[in-house]
């Protein structure tokens, strides 16, 4: 009599699992050979199968032969609750901060290549600069890119740029670039002009989660208020955005619950 487990199999499905399951269990990508000879099947019967991972973005192709996961599914992941999680967590952190640095603040992860905008908030006077939610920036040009890469492991950093340059075939990266990243770390923010708007400071800093990696980057687009003398310099603002990023690196570490929970 057939069990429930052999009426309900999907073969090319738990194909496509086994090679996930596999990869994210190995540092430097395998051949297709050594895939076949780690899952006991002929190579033959993983081909259309790597290849449509590839196509579909889960699988990346590195040193010619070998195939590497990517980062597609973290960024799936991301997106889920965990995200609308840390976007509730970070609400009303972000309006104090916006209220006390007089400067507009937004909320950025990584997924797929890009830092995605999770959450918004105006400056709370009619004069700032915002980012739609939703929009995707650089992680080359951008203050969150910036810091999205630096806090992370040199092996999910160079994972991060490959799904960007995929799509980016144009960025050339130097070693200045890398050796940017690294001072961001060791300073814990970044802070360069605005490479899309004049006059534009991007501040921004790591949300860090439990094991010491960045899960996001909180950023302030600081503009200098002449018709505001009371509000906070450049330094005083990255201060306040440095508060603010280790409250909400607190809160991701916790079970604290959301403010829909309470």
């Amino acid at each position: 009599m057939e069990n429930d487990d052999d009426r309900y199999r999907a073969p090319a499905l738990d194909k496509g699992l086994d090679i996930l399951e596999l990869l994210a269990g190995v540092d430097g990508g395998l051949t297709q050979a050594e895939i076949s000879k780690r899952l006991g099947r002929s190579p033959n019967e993983f081909y259309r199968m790597l290849d449509r991972l590839v196509r579909r973005g889960y699988v990346t192709r590195i040193d010619g032969d070998r195939y590497s996961l990517t980062l597609k599914l973290f960024g799936l992941a991301q997106l889920h609750a965990p995200v609308r999680r840390l976007a509730s967590y970070a609400t009303p952190l972000m309006r104090d901060l916006a209220q006390k640095s007089k400067q507009a603040n937004q909320l950025a992860v990584f997924d797929r290549g890009a830092a995605v905008v999770i959450a918004q908030q105006e400056a709370p006077d009619y004069w700032g600069i915002s980012i739609r939610v939703g929009s995707h920036i650089s992680l080359f040009d951008t203050g969150s890119g910036h810091v999205l890469l630096a806090f992370r492991s040199p092996e999910e950093r160079e994972m991060m740029i490959s799904e960007h340059v995929r799509s980016r075939e144009d960025v050339k990266l130097t070693p200045e670039f890398y050796a940017r990243l690294d001072q961001i770390r060791e300073r814990g923010y970044e802070m360069m002009a605005s490479a899309q708007t004049a006059g534009v400071y991007n501040l921004s800093a790591p949300i860090l989660g439990p094991d010491g990696r960045g899960i996001a980057a909180l950023t302030v687009p600081y503009i200098t208020l002449v018709n505001a003398p009371g509000a906070p310099d450049i330094s005083r603002t990255i201060s306040l955005l440095q508060e603010t990023a280790s409250q909400l690196s607190l809160l991701a570490g916790s079970d604290v619950p959301t403010p829909a929970e309470k």
